[in-house]
């Protein structure tokens, strides 16, 4: 499984590799351009990711105009629906217009931050990323 970490905190992205480097070969973003840089990449490529830890609040470009970007490339690449790649937001924002925001953009997941592992393999279970067993 291939998984792309977007995080500009350095604390957080090596917390949320260190989660899932047992699952996934873990690529890394910092800001919502190079998120789309390497995405655009990667289905070019025709290897695409399978799990998108996006967090919201970052420089240049927030989690929420990167997903938006995320999923019009994926319809210019004619991915539709449950074949795009499954967006988890890994973010300090637990208010209602984020959250809503992020599920009507198209992500799969919503964490807020501190992200915990057991959380984290929960939802990855939950959209068929890891077996049940592997989660426990």
């Amino acid at each position: 499984m291939k998984c792309l970490i977007v995080e500009d905190d350095f604390a957080a992205r090596r917390l949320l590799q260190r989660y899932l480097s047992s699952h996934c070969d873990c690529d890394i973003a910092v800001d919502g351009n190079e998120a789309i840089e390497a995405f655009r990449q990667a289905t070019d490529e025709k290897e695409p990711y399978d799990l998108i830890c996006l967090d919201i609040m970052m420089p240049n470009m927030n989690g929420h105009e990167a997903l938006k970007a995320i999923r019009q490339i994926e319809s210019e690449h004619g991915i539709n629906g449950l074949d795009g790649v499954k967006v988890i937001m890994t973010t300090a924002l637990g208010d209602p217009k984020n959250i809503m925001g992020a599920f009507r953009e198209g992500c799969e997941a919503y964490i807020v931050k501190p992200v915990e592992k057991d959380k984290l393999l929960e939802e990855m279970e939950k959209l068929g990323l890891v077996e049940p067993e592997v989660s426990k």
